[in-house]
């Protein structure tokens, strides 16, 4: 009430947080050394505050099983610790409703909300729940010893492809400013540490544009499905099979920029370096959790082989750079490889949420128009609010479009096409706040200043792109000329388009 002074550092309160601090240890694993949050781990930076040492209260851990059910994320019920911030992540932030709470008191338990496991329950693997989790209840499968067996392989050829929202976060894991490491630099990191080939998804998200951008034009001229719907985003697509599965052919065809990477470089690119594709080791950098899931599908697989073998996320790349002890301010900066090294700034911006958009719009505007555009910039498209939307007029016909960044905010756009109240003709969907700056296999931040850090980064190495519109990127004119020959052609449908399924299970 008005007057009252409360006292939040007394003797008493220390005591009472320390106690049940006492608490929570006493049910949870002393298993640091092995945990994946060891040194990044709110429990520990509280039991470390309040100086926790001898713990009056005998270690009970009940032992309940680990799920490793998904190929992208893990639970550990032992560790946690019952604040329910997952579940806020995933119902709240992400209308996704995959965990929930069961039993109450001491036999309280936060589990997948269909029973059974993870895999059993609607999760989209977006991964919001690791970035919520303040233990190690949650995290991503690590792979980092497939990566380091391949490497061993004599007979592997290691290629690494690095999509664009990695860059900038990477900095983050090794000591460094958001968006100070440069790409130079990183790609001696990881030839460093046994790389034989270090390409990047910026090409294949070049490549992404011109395939989307015509199926658009072509849906628009020809009265094809509206609004059509981006497809990069595995988070998203797992929801719109999973809650709108009646919308599917509101889908892009396309592949993701990761997917349509793994189709080429096992024949492609194969091809142009003269190399068996049977021995590449096709190894993505990604921001995002889903994106393991995404390479395991059936249907990428299009090459002839497992288009993409390893999915590796940001975080579990910066602890392969701590491991290896790379000094990387002393580390001198090489260029990517050629051929699926090359790219533009539109390329750049797909990290950011408004990306793809933008990308699109800046070489949709001139193949329609047949004039330069003389300002790349679609200010309107950017920032980190949840939807945003614009007109953009192309010789008279005005394309409206809208973009949007979570789930939750996903949602509200499906709901009203569902409705048939639409007004759009293209929507871009990104399935973690911020676009895949904020991908669940990101370092984890809890804060919106370190997204738009990361945004401003991604924004900053566009302005300084030679090239800005992915029709101009020259290894994707090459790729065209000598082996797709058009947009949307038989070898394009063959090897990056693709059609998705609605899932067996009923969440609606």
């Amino acid at each position: 009430m008005e007057g009252m002074v409360v006292k939040t550092r007394t003797p008493k309160v220390i005591e009472a947080r320390k106690t049940i601090l006492e608490l929570i240890l006493a049910h949870h694993p002393q298993d640091c050394l092995n945990c994946i949050r060891n040194g990044n781990c709110e429990l520990q930076d509280l039991a470390n505050e309040y100086f926790i040492r001898d713990n009056p209260f005998t270690l009970k851990v009940r032992g309940l099983k680990k799920d490793y059910s998904t190929p992208s994320i893990f639970r550990d019920p032992d560790k946690c610790v019952l604040c329910r911030r997952c579940i806020d992540a995933c119902s709240v932030v992400q209308s996704v409703h995959a965990l929930g709470l069961e039993n109450r008191g001491v036999h309280s338990m936060v589990v997948p909300t269909m029973g059974g496991d993870l895999i059993d329950s609607p999760c989209v693997m977006c991964g919001q729940c690791v970035h919520a989790c303040p233990v190690g209840a949650i995290g991503e499968v690590e792979e980092i010893d497939k990566l380091l067996a391949a490497i061993a392989d004599p007979d592997k050829v290691v290629v690494t492809q690095i999509a664009p929202a990695v860059r900038t976060a990477i900095g983050e894991e090794v000591g460094m400013k958001t968006g100070d490491m440069s790409m130079e630099v990183f790609a001696a990191g990881l030839r460093q540490v046994g790389f034989d080939y270090v390409l990047h998804t910026n090409f294949t998200a070049d490549l992404t544009i011109l395939e989307e951008g015509n199926e658009l034009l072509q849906r628009l001229k020809e009265g094809g499905t509206l609004p059509m719907f981006t497809s990069c985003s595995p988070g998203w697509i797992n929801f719109c099979e999973t809650y709108y599965p009646d919308l599917l052919d509101n889908l892009s065809t396309c592949k993701s920029p990761q997917q349509m990477f793994g189709s080429l470089v096992k024949t492609y690119w194969a091809d142009k370096m003269g190399i068996d594709p049977a021995k590449i080791y096709s190894v993505s950098i990604m921001p995002c959790t889903a994106k393991k899931f995404e390479a395991s599908r059936p249907e990428m697989n299009d090459s002839g082989y497992r288009d993409v073998d390893l999915v590796l996320t940001t975080r579990e790349i910066g602890r392969l750079f701590r491991m290896s002890g790379i000094d990387f301010d002393k580390l001198a900066g090489t260029n990517l490889d050629s051929w699926m090294g090359a790219y533009t700034g539109a390329a750049v911006i797909f990290g950011a949420s408004g990306g793809v958009m933008e990308a699109a719009l800046r070489t949709v505007y001139e193949v329609v128009t047949g004039r330069n555009l003389k300002d790349v910039n679609f200010e309107v498209t950017r920032g980190i609010t949840g939807i945003k939307e614009a007109e953009v007029d192309l010789d008279g016909t005005v394309v409206k479009v809208a973009i949007a960044n979570g789930l939750s905010n996903a949602r509200k756009l499906m709901d009203q096409v569902r409705a048939g109240e639409s007004p759009y003709h293209f929507i871009e969907i990104m399935a973690c706040p911020g676009g895949c700056i904020g991908g669940g296999g990101q370092p984890i931040t809890k804060a919106n200043t370190k997204r738009v850090e990361r945004i401003d980064s991604i924004y900053v190495e566009d302005e300084k792109c030679a090239i800005r519109k992915s029709h101009e990127n020259p290894e994707v004119k090459t790729l065209y000329d000598e082996f797709l020959h058009e947009p949307l052609g038989h070898k394009s449908h063959e090897l990056l388009h693709t059609h998705y399924h609605a899932k067996n299970k009923k969440y609606l």
